[in-house]
């Protein structure tokens, strides 16, 4: 296995890069840990290169068996000390194993055209925790992608992949698209909008989630704006107790997202 010394090392600045600068088409996605690595080799991904620290590399943890099978599987691994490994790892406290990765690039149009699509579209979510969260609950709910709109952190940073936990590997994600592109996008294909607001919508067991669906959801702080509002198809709210005005973005679309699984597997 190669080991790199120098932080000048060109495979150490394409770590340092993609941390600087995702990849807004998602093409290729920085994975940070053992669980996301894992994860993507799960998928099936196409593992471009993984590096792993090298005062691990000899060892019996999880990350050195990961970055063996990846090995026997005709990746390029290789070795980094402690100072060229901090400098591929974004995080504070490197995990001990980083990879960068390939995986198809998805479109707005692509994402809405199935029939049955049930589309989860995030308009200005600016933290990328926030995000990765969304994210995995729009996997786990069963939507069928997601769109990333307005002022939104980048899906394919480094932080919201980690906040996916994986998903982003899996779940079609388009982004770098307003709101009405993306209510456009989905008109185009017939289907049907339904937007979270937080008073007078309809309680998300009422609504309509047959079909062609995408489900428009806010930002921290403002939610959606007036014009979003004002073009979807329903307004959902998620009904709650007295002196509770909203909740986390990633925790109301989860309940949004399965109010909307009920429906449709039944």
């Amino acid at each position: 296995m190669q080991t790199i010394a120098s932080r000048q090392n060109p495979i150490v600045r394409a770590f340092r890069d993609l941390a600087r600068t995702p990849d807004l088409t998602g093409a290729r996605l920085l994975l940070d840990g053992v669980h996301l690595v894992r994860e993507a080799r799960a998928a099936g991904a196409e593992i471009e290169v993984a590096a792993i620290a090298a005062s691990r590399s000899h060892g019996t943890g999880e990350d050195a068996a990961v970055a063996r099978r990846l090995a026997a599987d005709g990746v390029h691994v290789v070795s980094a000390t402690e100072q060229a490994f901090a400098a591929m790892s974004p995080v504070r406290t490197p995990s001990g194993i980083v990879a960068i990765v390939r995986r198809p690039p998805a479109h707005a149009d692509q994402i809405c055209a199935p029939p049955n699509a049930f589309v989860l579209v995030a308009v200005d979510v600016q933290d990328p925790g926030n995000l990765g969260s969304l994210v995995r609950a729009a996997e786990a709910g069963g939507a069928t992608g997601v769109l990333v709109c307005g002022a939104s952190a980048n899906p394919f940073s480094w932080k919201a992949v980690r906040g996916s936990m994986g998903s982003i590997l899996r779940l079609p994600v388009a982004c770098a698209l307003t709101a009405d592109e993306a209510i456009r996008t989905m008109r185009a294909r017939h289907g049907r909008i339904v937007a979270a607001a937080p008073r007078g919508g309809r309680d998300p067991d009422a609504v309509d989630w047959r079909g062609r669906v995408a489900l428009l959801v806010g930002g921290e702080g403002p939610g959606l704006s007036e014009a979003a509002l004002a073009a979807a198809d329903d307004r959902v709210t998620i009904p709650m107790a007295p002196r509770v005005e909203s909740l986390n973005v990633a925790a109301a679309a989860a309940i949004l997202v399965y109010a909307a699984r009920r429906q449709r597997r039944g």
